[in-house]
């Protein structure tokens, strides 16, 4: 009786399992990354929709020149100072309660004035900040 000689098999790698690992580390990575920007100064960036917002009370407009100069409820501010500043917006909000503020600065004013009048208003506990821009024409071809 002549017997055949063994033959090896041929090892058989199975990439099931390891895919599906895969599948669940990216599925895990993606849970579990925050895709939210968090800020500690809370913007509401103005759309450009059209519409006016009604409001129960006038906003308070903070206005800054080119020049720095910050004009706060029509009373301008020729060398802005911290505590001016801070003086003069609590005195326009008054009693207000989370009043509506409104910062218009010129296209030319220093970037650093910009982020004082935000920065005072966020430690005064005034959360509803708009930024003023103007809305550029587009033309259609």
């Amino acid at each position: 009786m002549k017997l055949s000689p063994h033959q090896p098999e041929e090892p058989d790698v199975n990439l099931t399992p390891m895919i599906d690992v895969v599948f669940l580390l990216l599925l895990f990575f993606m849970v579990s990354t925050s895709f939210i920007r968090e800020s500690s100064l809370k913007v509401d960036l103005p759309e450009a929709t059209g519409q006016v917002l009604t409001e129960k009370q006038a906003p308070i407009d903070i206005i800054i020149n080119a020049e720095g100069q910050f004009i706060i409820a029509e009373t301008t501010i020729l060398e802005p100072d911290h505590s001016r500043i801070t003086a003069l917006l609590k005195q326009a909000v008054g009693d207000t309660q989370d009043p509506h503020i409104i910062i218009s600065a010129d296209a030319n004013a220093e970037y650093q004035h910009i982020v004082t009048a935000m920065d005072i208003a966020q430690q005064l506990g005034y959360t509803r900040l708009t930024l003023a821009t103007r809305q550029t024409s587009t033309k259609t071809p």
